[in-house]
């Protein structure tokens, strides 16, 4: 869902998406135009190297799930793929699982060290694991290819279920060559 021109107060206008999330209204914004590039959105949880997000259930939060990976990672050499790996992720999340149900949620989490970061996905569970559908280059249908993109670029992945089977956990690694001054988000918050 795109942003709009709302009015606000005093008949300013602004720009907003508010959605319906578990009968109340809850506002998305997109931080991309208000945040310094390296410092996290505000409702963001952030401990040491670690930052978490929880996003509602919806195909047009996933936007949203691509740019705060982007600004923790910025100005990384794999910035791009990891965006494109946690949009293939999050829209597995959304389709395959009940975090796509009314209500339903999942949650980003981005651990970043001097070249090497992890970003996690977690969902609401689906019966089914995650597996990579290894399709002929040829196929050209729309779908079944997201986890082949997260084997073929990312440097490790994998997948968790919850033991209770309320949940999942599907996590990629990416790897770079860190520069000299190269700063962890740790040393960025001192």
């Amino acid at each position: 869902m795109p942003d709009t021109p709302q009015a606000g107060a005093q008949g300013s206008v602004g720009l907003r998406n508010p959605l319906v999330v578990a009968g109340r209204n809850h506002l998305s914004t997109d931080p991309a135009n208000i945040m310094d590039e390296r410092q996290p959105p505000p409702d963001t949880e952030v401990r040491g190297p670690l930052a978490r997000r929880r996003f509602p259930g919806l195909a047009s939060q996933i936007q949203y799930a691509r740019r705060f990976v982007e600004r923790m990672l910025a100005p990384s050499p794999e910035t791009t793929t990891a965006t494109l790996l946690t949009s293939e992720v999050a829209t597995n999340a959304v389709r395959h699982s009940s975090s796509g149900m009314p209500g339903g949620k999942f949650e980003v989490t981005v651990d970043l060290a001097p070249g090497w970061a992890r970003v996690e996905v977690r969902d609401l569970g689906s019966p089914e694991q995650p597996r990579a559908q290894h399709r002929d280059p040829y196929d050209t249908s729309e779908h079944g290819r997201g986890l082949d993109l997260v084997e073929a670029l990312a440097a490790k992945w994998g997948s968790e279920s919850r033991p209770d089977g309320l949940g999942r956990l599907v996590w990629f690694e990416l790897v770079w060559e860190a520069q000299a001054g190269e700063e962890s988000p740790a040393q960025l918050a001192e």
